[in-house]
């Protein structure tokens, strides 16, 4: 995680297109200016970049699932719960499946473990459109990194 520039996800360890479910790990680092302020003395990964972490792994599903074709965007996060607290240098099990797709939609359903244990999870809405001028490549380029599997049901990298 790199928690100030938003990059929640650091490695996707498993992708089923078929059943509509990504796995994913996030590492919460040691150091981070957000833990300056949440809070000073005892630092806590805010719920809001927990929220955050789950729509990025349910995003990448989103964008495998689709091929690339469009971006989801983020627009609502219904039934959010925060079991626990998570400091740092946890490493965080993000999972995701995708229960609706269609008119413009998707929304998933992730949750995040830790040493088994349940921390937090919710339903996500998302609004999909064509990407914005530029956005492709990056996402791309970031999809990569973290290990995303880049071809699409026919076998063609996007």
């Amino acid at each position: 995680m790199r928690l100030e520039y938003f990059e929640m996800i650091d490695q996707v360890v498993h992708l089923d297109r078929a059943a509509g479910r990504i796995e994913a790990l996030a590492v919460v680092p040691d150091a981070s200016p957000v833990f300056e302020g949440h809070f000073p003395g005892h630092p806590l990964v805010p719920g809001v970049l927990l929220a955050e972490t789950m729509a990025q792994a349910s995003g990448y599903l989103v964008l495998a699932h689709l091929g690339f074709a469009q971006m989801p965007f983020l627009m609502a996060v219904d039934k959010a719960r925060f079991r626990s607290f998570v400091g740092p240098g946890a490493t965080l099990n993000v999972a995701a499946s995708l229960e609706h797709d269609g008119s413009g939609y998707a929304v998933t359903k992730a949750t995040i473990r830790h040493a088994g244990k349940l921390l937090a999870d919710a339903e996500l809405r998302f609004r999909t459109m064509p990407f914005p001028d530029g956005l492709d490549a990056p996402m791309r380029a970031r999809a990569r990194a973290i290990g995303l599997p880049m071809e699409d049901a026919g076998g063609v990298a996007p």
